[in-house]
């Protein structure tokens, strides 16, 4: 495997556990799954929708998004926005966040 090979199969470990947080923090307008797809892509997190729909449905099963279909529209779809405990996770996970970029800032530093 190439360095290049190698380094996009870590980026995509690295980037697997900050979907959760980007959808946390894009919800809290109702988006559909497909709008939530291309926000993402353009903010540089790029997600395949067969990982962004389920994860989706598991975020509304553990109480952290709510959904509701909107009808109105020729084309049926179901919109999500983040629960009230859904932002006291994302806060929790922001701090977290934080912690981790400044302590891994501070090892790639004294590594250097």
């Amino acid at each position: 495997m190439s360095t290049e090979e190698l380094i996009l199969s870590q980026a995509q470990e690295l980037r697997r556990g900050t979907v959760v947080l980007a959808c946390l923090a894009l919800l809290d307008e109702p988006q559909y799954g497909y709008a939530l797809l291309e926000t993402l892509s353009d903010a540089g997190v790029t997600v395949d929708g067969n990982t962004l729909y389920p994860l989706l449905r598991r975020l509304e099963k553990q109480g952290l998004l709510t959904s509701e279909w909107n009808t109105d529209e020729s084309r049926p779809r179901k919109f999500y926005r983040v629960s009230p405990e859904g932002f006291r996770v994302r806060a929790g996970l922001v701090r977290e966040w934080q912690d981790l970029v400044s302590s891994i800032s501070r090892l790639t530093k004294e590594n250097r």
